[in-house]
C-alpha cells in the first residue's frame, strides 16, 4: 500500500499526550519544617553565641551555650512540629467524621451543596448536578470530594507528624552547628562564627529562593538581614550587660 504525504506527517499533527509533570511538596510534609528549622537553628544559635561572646564569655562557655542551644532547640522544634501536625490531622479527621455523618443523615442536601460548589467554580448548573450525583453515588469518593471542597484538604494525603518532626530536628541541627563549628574545633574568634553564620544565611536564603522560584539574591539578602538583626541585638545586649556586670 502506498504511503501518502498525510501518513508520513501524521506524527507531526498527532504528537500524543504531553509528558507528565511532577509538583514539589507543598502540603507542609517536610519542606516547611526543614526550611523553618534550618533558619531557626542558624539564627537562634548565632544569636546565643553572639550575646555570650560579646558579654565576655570564655570559649568554653560559648561552646557550651551553643551546644545547649542546639540540643534544646532541635528537640523543641521537633516536639512542636510533631504536636502541631498531629493536632492538625486530628482536627481534619474530626471534621471528616462530621462530614461522613452529614452525608448519611442528609444525602440529598449534601449532594445539592456539592453541586452548588461546582456551580460557584463556573460549572454549568445541569452538569454540576449530574457530576454531584455521580460522585455521591460512591460514598468514599463523595466524602473525599466534600472534604476537599469544604475544608480544602485531601484526607488521604495528610502530612506525617514524624516526617515533620524529623525534618525539623535535622534541619535545626545543621543550621545551629554552623556558627558553633569554630568553637568545636578549638577556635576562639567570635568574628569567625559570625562570618560563617552570615554565609549560612546567604546560602540558606538563596536555596529557599531557588526552590520557590523566587529571586535568589532577594531571598538570600532577606535571610541575611534577619540574621544580622537578631545577632546584632543579642551582641549589643550581651556587650552592655557584660560591661555593667564586669
Amino acid at each position: 500500500m502506498a504511503t501518502t504525504t498525510a501518513d508520513k506527517h501524521s506524527h507531526v499533527r498527532n504528537p500524543g499526550p504531553p509528558p507528565a509533570h511532577h509538583h514539589r511538596d507543598v502540603n507542609g510534609g517536610w519542606l516547611r519544617p526543614a526550611v523553618f528549622g534550618a533558619m531557626d537553628g542558624l539564627v537562634t544559635n548565632v544569636s546565643l553565641i553572639s550575646g555570650v561572646g560579646a558579654g565576655g564569655g570564655s570559649s568554653h562557655t560559648v561552646a557550651l551555650t551553643g551546644l545547649a542551644g542546639l540540643v534544646a532547640g532541635a528537640f523543641s522544634m521537633a516536639t512542636g512540629e510533631y504536636v502541631s501536625v498531629s493536632s492538625q490531622n486530628e482536627l481534619v479527621q474530626a471534621e471528616v467524621a462530621k462530614e461522613r455523618h452529614e452525608l448519611r443523615r442528609n444525602p440529598i442536601g449534601e449532594q445539592a451543596e456539592l453541586a452548588a460548589a461546582f456551580v460557584a467554580q463556573g460549572v454549568d448548573q445541569d452538569l454540576a448536578r449530574q457530576v454531584a450525583a455521580q460522585v455521591s453515588a460512591q460514598p468514599d469518593q463523595g466524602l473525599t470530594m466534600h472534604v476537599r471542597e469544604e475544608l480544602g484538604v485531601d484526607p488521604h494525603d495528610l502530612p506525617s507528624p514524624w516526617t515533620a518532626a524529623g525534618a525539623s530536628f535535622a534541619a535545626f541541627t545543621v543550621g545551629a552547628i554552623i556558627p558553633l563549628a569554630p568553637y568545636l574545633f578549638g577556635g576562639h574568634a567570635l568574628w569567625l562564627a559570625l562570618v560563617l553564620a552570615a554565609l549560612g544565611a546567604l546560602v540558606g536564603g538563596g536555596a529557599v529562593g531557588r526552590l520557590t522560584s523566587r529571586p535568589v539574591w532577594r531571598s538570600a539578602l532577606r535571610q541575611l538581614a534577619l540574621a544580622v538583626v537578631a545577632a546584632g541585638a543579642t551582641f549589643l545586649i550581651g556587650h552592655v550587660i557584660g560591661q555593667s556586670v564586669g
